[in-house]
């Protein structure tokens, strides 16, 4: 990604605007909780999911991936139909889970970067 391995600029600003978008979209997500919302929850499950897949980071990317499928009235596999309120309690539980596994990895690029 970065021409000198030295010089990590081009990367860096991607990862750390990375970050404080999954920050965003974490906190737009615990609101569309509690709307109750869904369909909302389903789309920002998937585009977090897109972002945190591109930069590698599978944990967050599979905890967004459950969140979108459960947004979408399925189990978190995708495949069994739930009822509203079964997604809405499960994705309850998944949200600290991939916030604290992006705070992870988000601690993990600092050191890499020495931020």
């Amino acid at each position: 990604m970065d021409d000198d391995e030295d010089d990590r600029d081009f990367s860096k600003t991607i990862v750390f605007d990375f970050f404080d978008q999954a920050h965003q979209t974490f906190d737009n997500m615990e609101a569309a909780l509690g709307e109750e919302d869904l369909p909302n929850l389903s789309g920002l499950g998937h585009f977090l999911k897109g972002s945190s897949a591109t930069l590698g980071l599978i944990k967050v990317k599979d905890s967004c991936e459950k969140i979108q499928n459960l947004g979408s009235g399925k189990d978190e596999r995708g495949e069994t139909p739930l009822e509203n309120k079964a997604c809405l309690d499960r994705i309850k539980t998944i949200i600290p889970t991939a916030k604290r596994d992006c705070q992870d990895a988000e601690k993990r690029l600092k050191a890499f970067y020495k931020e």
